[in-house]
């Protein structure tokens, strides 16, 4: 188990690095100037050069690059172009947003997932496995961006019941954290996003639970639990689902990453002030540090938790950890 975490680790490290290497290149390597953002064309030469010295865009290519690693090995993400604030400050501030969608959506479809796939396999060829899988298909394979859009036209525009976007009402503060998460107004706000990402996730739990559970069903000790005369409850949660949920506590951590990168969509249709709204609007305004923050921040979450998951099965399953000293 310690040289399966020490390798991991280490694939932990290296993906970092080759992320950060890339997101540097790319965005200095992508067309447009920051400095358009910042400067009137009627602003002479000069004014640019002394704010491309300012920002540290005068340097060459391979000493920004090295100037930019040492930054973050000491932790400073640099300065927003844009805000004129510390990148990590930024990003801090909008995490427990995504933190909160992300965690709250999760758990209800992976909630909802776990409990109707169990249910649907030991019912399998009835009506309600007919009706619940292609459902479940449907929301799975719909864009994100087209559900938003639907729940807003409808709980929205039409039935007023929530509010069009935003996580505070017109003239409210955001607060500290602790406020956020106290506040009925926060999760007023939350309940379309949240809603929306929910639709979007529960279908991998549902499908993954029902496929399991159907090869645990066919297992001696379910028949034997049957010739008891245990009730159909006690079947399906205590015995067959315990023995089957080994893949969906793996997708769920890997779930969890992917969710904090791929809130984009939904954080932008929602106007939603997490990770992933920072990010567009830094890559919209060639905001460097503020890009490349985002990004790092979301692929060291997205690695992490598949790490995590890694860690988890093999703690879950002995086979593993053995078949990686071999």
């Amino acid at each position: 188990m310690t040289r399966l975490l020490l390798e991991r680790l280490g694939h932990l490290l290296l993906v970092l690095w080759v992320v950060a290497s890339l997101t540097f290149l790319m965005f200095r390597l992508m067309p447009g100037d920051p400095t358009l953002n910042f400067l009137s064309p009627s602003f002479d030469e000069a004014t640019r050069t002394a704010l491309m010295r300012n920002f540290g865009l005068d340097k060459p290519l391979w000493e920004q690059y090295f100037i930019y690693i040492a930054q973050l090995l000491h932790g400073d993400f640099g300065m927003s172009f844009l805000q004129a604030q510390p990148v990590s400050v930024l990003l801090w501030d909008a995490l427990p947003n995504t933190a909160v969608l992300t965690v709250v959506s999760l758990v209800l479809a992976y909630a909802i997932g776990i409990v109707a796939g169990a249910f649907i396999a030991f019912r399998r060829g009835s009506a309600l496995e007919a009706a619940v899988i292609p459902t479940a298909l449907a929301t799975r394979s719909a864009p994100e961006f087209w559900l938003g859009m639907l729940l807003l036209a409808v709980f929205a525009f039409q039935l007023g019941w929530f509010p069009t976007g935003g996580a505070v009402s017109p003239g409210g503060t955001m607060g500290s954290v602790v406020d956020r998460l106290l506040s009925g107004d926060f999760w007023w706000h939350l309940c379309l996003p949240a809603l929306t990402l929910t639709l979007f996730l529960q279908g991998l739990p549902l499908l993954l639970m029902r496929a399991t559970m159907l090869e645990v069903l066919n297992d001696e000790f379910i028949t034997m639990a049957r010739m008891k005369g245990l009730s159909r409850w006690s079947i399906v949660m205590r015995h067959a689902a315990r023995n089957a949920l080994l893949p969906v506590v793996t997708a769920f951590a890997l779930g969890l990453g992917a969710s904090i990168g791929g809130n984009v969509v939904i954080e932008t249709v929602f106007a939603w002030p997490g990770i992933g709204r920072v990010l567009v609007n830094a890559v919209q305004s060639a905001d460097y540090p503020l890009a490349q923050g985002a990004f790092i921040m979301i692929a060291f979450v997205l690695v992490v938790m598949n790490t995590v998951a890694d860690l988890a099965y093999a703690a879950l399953d002995p086979r593993v950890s053995v078949g990686a000293r071999k």
